[in-house]
C-alpha cells in the first residue's frame, strides 16, 4: 500500500510538471501572438511592451539559448527596426546571430536566417558596405543548407539583388533578379505571388535601365498573376 502511494505520489508530481511546462509555453504563446496582433493592428509602441515581457518570459522558463528567445529577440529586433530604433534592433539581431551560431553551429539554415535579419537592418541605414558580405554569407549557407533551387535561396539572392539595385550597380542586379525568378516559377509555380515579385523588382529595374519593353512585359505578367489571385 505504501509503495502505491509513493507511485501515485511520483506520478502526480510529473503531472503537476508537466502542467506547469504547458503553461508556461502557453503563455509565452499568448504574448507571442498578442505582438502579432498588436503589430497587424498598427499598434506598435503597445507591441513593442508586450515583445518585451515576451522575451523576459522566454529568457526565464525556458533558457538563455531556447528556440523561444531567438525567436523573442528577432520579434522585438524587428519592431525596433520598424520604428526606426537602429541600434536597439542591431543589438538584438547580433544577440540572436551569436545564440545560434553557438547551439546550432556556423552552417545552420538558422544562422542564414539570422545574417539576413542584420543584412535588412544595415541596408535600411544605407550600411550597404556592411550588409553585402552578411548577404553573401547568407546565401552560401542556405545554398549548402538547402540546395541550389529552394524559395529561401531566391529570398535572399533577391534581397542581395535590392542591395546591388540601391547603390545604382544594375548589371549586378539583373543576372540576381533573373536567377531568383527562375527559382521561385520551378519551385512554386507561374502563377505565384512571389514570382509576381521578382517580376515587379525587376520590372522596376528595367525601367531605370531605359529598357522600358521589356519593364512592359514583366509588368504585364504582374498583372495577370495578380488577376488570377483576386
Amino acid at each position: 500500500m505504501k509503495a502505491r502511494s509513493v507511485v501515485i505520489a511520483i506520478m502526480g508530481l510529473l503531472l503537476a510538471t508537466i502542467t506547469a511546462t504547458h503553461a508556461q509555453r502557453d503563455d509565452w504563446e499568448a504574448l507571442n501572438q498578442e505582438v502579432v496582433k498588436l503589430y497587424g493592428t498598427g499598434q506598435y509602441d503597445r507591441a513593442v511592451v508586450v515583445a518585451q515581457k515576451a522575451l523576459e518570459v522566454a529568457e526565464k522558463r525556458f533558457g538563455a539559448e531556447h528556440a523561444n528567445v531567438y525567436t523573442s529577440l528577432n520579434n522585438l529586433a524587428a519592431l525596433y527596426r520598424f520604428q526606426g530604433k537602429y541600434a536597439q534592433a542591431e543589438l538584438l539581431y547580433k544577440r540572436a546571430l551569436a545564440m545560434v551560431q553557438k547551439t546550432l553551429g556556423p552552417n545552420h539554415a538558422m544562422v542564414a536566417e539570422s545574417l539576413n535579419n542584420l543584412a535588412e537592418l544595415y541596408r535600411d541605414q544605407g550600411q550597404y558596405a556592411q550588409a553585402e558580405p552578411l548577404y553573401k554569407r547568407s546565401l552560401a549557407i542556405r545554398q549548402k543548407a538547402l540546395g541550389l533551387d529552394h524559395p529561401d535561396v531566391a529570398v535572399t539572392i533577391n534581397n542581395l539583388a535590392l542591395l546591388y539595385y540601391l547603390q545604382g550597380h544594375y548589371a549586378q542586379a539583373e543576372p540576381l533578379y533573373m536567377r531568383s525568378l527562375a527559382i521561385r516559377e520551378n519551385a512554386l509555380g507561374l502563377d505565384h505571388p512571389d514570382v509576381a515579385t521578382v517580376q515587379g523588382d525587376l520590372a522596376v529595374l528595367y525601367r531605370k535601365m531605359g529598357r522600358d519593353k521589356e519593364a512592359e512585359t514583366l509588368e504585364q505578367q504582374v498583372a495577370r498573376i495578380r488577376a488570377i489571385r483576386r
